[in-house]
């Protein structure tokens, strides 16, 4: 068996640490590119909903009211309690005939719970193209107390 002289063989011990920096790199990148985009993305219709507590409305008139039912389908009610079922074509050219005689005329759009959320933003661009300025939505007060 050879000696070894005085010198001892060291073993080099195994390094547990992640290097982290290329991931920190990354992560700046993806942030910057996250604020850079994050304006360009918000997109929206700005529409004034009601409170859940929000007070009834006085009005010296019945309103104009547009339903849409869980199929899509769209109904106009100009007096109260005459809902007749109309396309899209006479809901926009009933309201514009109404709008051009009173152009103060707030027109309020009732959907049922099931109704498609796209066919109620298609009513309220639809009356918007009729010419009415003032389009609310319509709910039913909280029933019970939560």
């Amino acid at each position: 068996m050879a000696a070894i002289s005085g010198r001892r063989i060291r073993k080099r011990k195994l390094k547990a640490d992640i290097n982290v920096v290329p991931y920190i790199d990354v992560m700046l990148v993806l942030l910057v590119i996250f604020m850079v985009t994050a304006p360009l993305l918000s997109l929206g219709v700005d529409v004034d909903l009601p409170k859940q507590n929000a007070r009834s409305i006085d009005v010296k008139k019945d309103p104009v009211v547009v339903s849409v039912d869980k199929d899509g389908n769209y109904f106009l009610a100009v007096e109260a309690g005459r809902n007749e079922a109309v396309t899209s074509q006479m809901l926009v050219a009933r309201v514009r005939a109404i709008a051009e005689q009173d152009p103060e005329l707030r027109v309020y759009v009732a959907g049922e719970g099931q109704a498609s959320y796209q066919r109620v933003l298609d009513a309220m661009g639809m009356l918007g193209r009729a010419g009415v300025a003032k389009v609310g939505l319509m709910t039913q007060p909280e029933t019970g107390g939560k």
